[in-house]
């Protein structure tokens, strides 16, 4: 009779199961992750030096992620993780195409990914987990990439929308002197314009090179913020665009007028923050945390976001087959949830994932954007970064 019953239960959880899941090999998806380290100068902050796992750890706990569900589908998920420098990078992408990846995350700057966008080619889809440059996303665009990464665009107008709803449009820019810098406050300008806000001055931060961290660097800093942002016309808030990181961490409490700090110091409009606890950010903070031993950092995130969405796609098709999964991805059938209150879209004129934007100071997310006046008639999402009518992306394919 106890025989009977577990043989009839069996047979019950194996109709339930896909037929993939009643076979003995289960179907393999594999991917990989390329993290470009850059060999500058270390940042301002020792809190901010990057662990050894970055970016790699996300992949980690998203694979974890990928099989709770596939070993149910008849799935399984690797990562493969590759560290390498601009200098090889290209050479270990290689290597990835040589050994049939068709999924590569990619942890690059903005001129090392669309390098590596035009090696691939039409051999693998090419997740972009770090870049921010809006070229990326327009003039040079290339079909095979999908944007994981928030842009610039899109970090500067959650930024911009929060302060047109606190009533502060009056912005003292100040930007770095790298390129970086400079595409940042573009950002900001073109978010001011969009949103009707007003840069009443700018100014450049030069990099002039030397140590940063030294035991008398606080002094000297001290003493040269004041200086640099005294007489400046009547502002609301000092916007910092300083991607490099050389200036802007200074900036809170060191300005002459007693102003609020925003952009890259002070509140940060960001993709993930370790503090964000809403829509089951706890669970996941806490699920990370105890793989890795230590916080999350915006990199983890946008890599963990990636490989969920190749472990989505396979979900959602029940299918292992690259091109079916990287078609699926493509349409607009598609969405991933990523603890942030809605699903997750990819745009199809530029390939950019649909997100909100934490708006974050160093412990707490203050706000979320898109504000919630902010609407628009597809996705009040799309109200964040470079919508359809403005995009100068064409697709063409990589060379």
């Amino acid at each position: 009779m106890l025989k009977g019953i577990m043989g009839l239960l069996a047979g019950t959880v194996a109709l339930a199961q896909p037929a993939a899941a009643q076979t003995q090999d289960p179907v393999l998806i594999r991917a990989a992750v390329l993290r470009v380290d850059d060999p500058g100068l270390p940042p301002i902050s020792r809190l901010d030096l990057p662990p050894e796992d970055l970016g790699f750890a996300g992949a980690r706990l998203a694979i974890e992620d990928n099989d709770t569900t596939g070993r149910f589908m008849g799935q399984d998920f690797e990562a493969t993780e590759v560290a390498a420098s601009p200098d090889t990078a290209a050479a270990e992408m290689a290597k990835l195409l040589e050994d049939g990846m068709e999924f590569i995350v990619v942890l690059a700057d903005d001129a090392v990914t669309l390098e590596l966008a035009d090696q691939v080619g039409d051999q693998a889809m090419l997740l972009n987990a770090r870049a921010r440059g809006d070229n990326l996303r327009g003039k040079d665009c290339r079909f095979n990439t999908i944007h994981v990464a928030p842009s610039r665009a899109m970090l500067a107008d959650g930024l911009t929308q929060f302060l047109m709803w606190k009533n502060w449009p009056r912005w003292f820019l100040i930007h770095g002197s790298h390129p970086e810098d400079l595409a940042m406050a573009e950002a900001y300008r073109n978010a001011a314009n969009k949103f009707g806000a007003r840069i009443v001055e700018e100014r450049e931060y030069e990099d002039t090179g030397g140590a940063r961290r030294t035991d008398s660097g606080h002094v000297q800093v001290q003493a040269q913020m004041p200086v640099f942002t005294q007489r400046a016309a009547d502002h609301d808030i000092v916007i910092t665009a300083d991607e490099a990181d050389v200036f802007a961490a200074y900036m809170p409490y060191l300005t002459w007028d007693p102003r609020p700090v925003a952009g890259s110091a002070g509140l940060v409009p960001r993709s993930w923050h370790p503090a964000m606890e809403a829509w089951g950010g706890t669970q996941f903070q806490n699920r990370f945390e105890s793989l890795a031993d230590r916080q999350i950092r915006e990199d983890d995130y946008q890599t963990w976001l990636a490989l969920r969405i190749i472990g989505e796609a396979a979900t959602r098709t029940q299918s292992g087959d690259p091109e079916v999964l990287k078609k699926f991805i493509l349409s607009p059938e598609f969405d991933v949830a990523g603890f942030k209150g809605q699903a997750l879209t990819v745009r199809d004129w530029d390939h950019q994932v649909r997100q909100p934007i934490l708006l974050t100071t160093g412990v707490v997310t203050t706000s979320v954007s898109p504000q919630d006046q902010y609407l628009h008639q597809t996705s009040q999402l799309d109200t964040l970064g470079v919508d359809r009518p403005e995009t100068q992306c064409q697709f063409q394919e990589a060379s």
